[in-house]
Order: structure tokens, then sequence, then C-alpha cells
């Protein structure tokens, strides 16, 4: 009976005994795992750091190369240039000097009593730059002053001058000063110019209104008794007559006065210190005909006609 009873509590323990047994061979397989996924870590990282070292090492491999070919640039530079290669230390200690020129040989006395000529006489590679410079320098100095001279030193003619068409639009006397004129001129800008002009002893007021007159445009901007003039009325003049020039009929403000046989551009502005209104003005007379000319030669407005005097001929112009 007692046996039995043992029997039957050992048959009842028994399932127990294999689920422990099952679950500790659970425990080992997954720290089995957790090992292997480990070691598959530590691979990876590995083999990732093996690719880096030889992409480095492909690399290192390039620059080195770059670097002993701009090293053997270098030297081939510095040999042309007569510059000693010394040895590196870690190799032959002797010094190679590039060969030099050999200085031109002085014979007789001239080579012991002027030694400074004998070391003269060999120019350095530099000495030699410089010299080629200097002489390029000046050679392109020459060619600037054989390319042409500037318009201040153009050849002074009535070309240079810069004559237009204009219509007077109103005139009124100067608050400051009797006999001048102070007028507002159309010349084919944007906005008129204001010119003086020392009129009033010869032309009535009523004449100066809303007329079409000559006008040089490009003389230096001068105040006159506190007014600016930007420009100057063409008359034909005598010490007791002054006539303002007529343009050709069909002219309109801003048409360019020209001069067969001077076909130049006008200044921008008349440089006072050249004088050329000074050297121009003695060559503008009317001629017998009263049209204003220069040399001879007729003010023109192309394709409209020549500018003229009302009454005066053979005057000068001014």
């Amino acid at each position: 009976m007692y046996l039995a009873r043992c029997l039957f509590k050992m048959s009842s323990h028994n399932p127990l005994m294999r689920l422990e047994q099952r679950a500790a061979e659970a425990d080992q397989i997954i720290e089995y795992l957790k090992r292997q996924v480990q070691l598959l870590k530590e691979k990876a990282a590995i083999q990732a750091s093996v690719r880096e070292e030889k992409k480095l090492m492909v690399e290192n491999a390039k620059l080195k190369n770059d670097i002993e070919e701009l090293k053997k640039q270098l030297l081939e530079k510095e040999q042309k240039r007569g510059v000693c290669e010394v040895a590196m230390p870690s190799g032959d200690a002797s010094v190679e000097c590039v060969s030099q020129p050999t200085p031109p040989k002085l014979s007789g006395t001239a080579a012991s009593a002027s030694p400074d000529a004998a070391a003269a006489a060999v120019q350095s590679p530099k000495d030699e730059i410089k010299k080629k410079k200097a002489e390029k320098k000046g050679g392109e100095k020459a060619e600037k002053k054989q390319a042409g001279p500037s318009q201040d030193e153009a050849k002074v003619d009535v070309s240079r001058l810069d004559l237009r068409v204009g219509r007077i639009i109103s005139a009124e006397k100067h608050p400051d000063a009797d006999s001048l004129y102070v007028e507002q001129v159309d010349v084919g800008e944007p906005s008129p110019r204001t010119v003086v002009s020392g009129l009033v002893k010869h032309i009535p007021l009523d004449q100066m209104q809303n007329r079409m007159a000559i006008l040089m445009c490009n003389l230096k901007p001068a105040k006159m008794r506190g007014v600016v003039s930007q420009a100057m009325v063409m008359c034909a003049s005598s010490p007791d007559k002054v006539e303002i020039l007529d343009p050709p009929g069909g002219a309109v403000p801003g048409d360019r006065i020209t001069f067969q046989g001077y076909p130049g551009e006008p200044d921008k502005e008349l440089n006072p210190k050249k004088k050329v209104w000074e050297q121009v003005q003695p060559d503008l007379r009317t001629d017998d005909q009263c049209i204003a000319t220069y040399k001879g030669v007729a003010f023109e407005v192309t394709g409209k006609g020549v500018c003229k005097a009302q009454t005066m001929s053979n005057s000068g112009i001014k």
C-alpha cells in the first residue's frame, strides 16, 4: 500500500519536471541566439571598418602620387631658373647645382681692372625678367602714344564745336544786368537750356521771343551775374551791329550744323585751357551773300540748306 502511494506521487509530478526542463532549454536557445546576433553585429562593424580603411588607403595613395608629381614639376621649374638642388639628409649629402651659362671672358687689363663690369656682364634670370618687363612696358607706352592723340590734342577745327539749331522759347532782361537777356532755348533736348546773351543793345526784346537761332552747345557752363549760361547764341557781329544767324527753312531744334570737309565729332565739352573756341572763331565769317562760313565752307543743315545773317555780309561771327 505504501509503495503504491509513492508511485502515484511520482507519476503526478512528472509533467511539472518536463515543463521546467523545456523552460531551461528555451533559455539556453535564447542566450545562444543573442550571442549570434552580437557576433553578426561585430562582424558587420569590422567589415565596414575594413571597407573604410581600404578607401582611405586608395585616397592616400592618390594624394601621394599627386604630391610626387607636384614636387617633380617644382624641381624642373627651379632647375630652369638656375636654383641649386640640395639632397635631403636621408639621402646623399652632396649638393648638385644646375649649370649656369659661362660668363664672357674679358681680355687684357679690362678683366683685372674692372671686376664689377665682369659681374655686370652676367645677368641673373631675375634681372633678365625685369629687363623684359621694362621693355614691354616701354613698348606699350610707345604704342599708346602712337595710337592717336586724345580729343583735347586732336586737330583744332570747326567740327569740334557742337553747333545746333535752336528755338528761343522766351527771353527777358537779366534782373542784375541791363545789357543781358536771359533766354530759355529748345535745342532738341528733354528740357530747355538757360542762355545768357549780351544782346539788349542790338536786338529788341520782342524780336527775341519764339525765334529760331544757331546755338553753340558745348561751351563750359559759365555764371553771368548770378545766372548760369548753358550755351551761346551765334551772331554775325561788327563793332556797331549784331544779327542773330538764321537756320534754313524746315530746320528743327536739335538739327546739327555740319561743314563739308570737316567730318569730325564735336567735343562733349570744350576744355577752356585748350582754347579751341578762341582758335576757331577768327575763321568764322559771313561771305558776300551773308552765308555763315568757316574758312569759306558754309554752315549747313544736311538736306535743308545753309545758315545766313539777315543783312550782314563779310562780318565776323561770334
